[in-house]
């Protein structure tokens, strides 16, 4: 079961050009988001962002850092720096329509893009080089897969 309070959403760069979906329901219909989703009870915000990816674009990739937080009063929403492992993009043809790369730079152009894709890709472009890394910290308490910490 998704949970709508937490959300993930990542950045996934493919020879120098971001993956993004053309979104087919709710107020992004018909406009370019990168990919994201809800978070899964009992999953982790990075397993998520993975699932979300490979269900909507068929890509394997994994979260390497956070970008940046979203917060609102009845929702967060973790964005990621993405590494690509493998696949080839294409559409899930239900909840995106199509899927295209384009450059950070075209992509902050394009009046279809969703506002907060473009605030994120605007800020990539500054500096894509301001993230929270994965940390190394090892809890005593929970066992590998149970946690993660970013930023340590």
């Amino acid at each position: 079961m998704s949970n709508r309070y937490y959300a993930v959403c990542g950045i996934l760069e493919i020879d120098g050009k971001i993956l993004f979906v053309r979104h087919t329901y709710g107020q992004a219909k018909d406009r370019i988001l990168i990919p994201g989703g809800y978070v899964k009870d009992g999953e982790l915000p990075t397993q998520a962002v993975k699932r979300e990816f490979f269900e909507e674009t068929s890509v394997n990739a994994e979260a390497v850092s956070v970008f940046s937080i979203q917060f609102k009063t009845d929702q967060w929403c973790v964005v990621y720096l993405l590494k690509f492992i493998s696949g080839e993009p294409s559409s899930d043809g239900y909840e995106n329509s199509e899927v295209l790369l384009l450059t950070p730079e075209e992509a902050v152009q394009r009046p279809d893009i969703t506002n907060m894709s473009r605030a994120i890709l605007q800020a990539y472009i500054r500096d894509r080089d301001n993230v929270l890394a994965r940390g190394e910290y090892r809890s005593i308490s929970l066992k590998a897969g149970e946690y993660e910490i970013f930023g340590v």
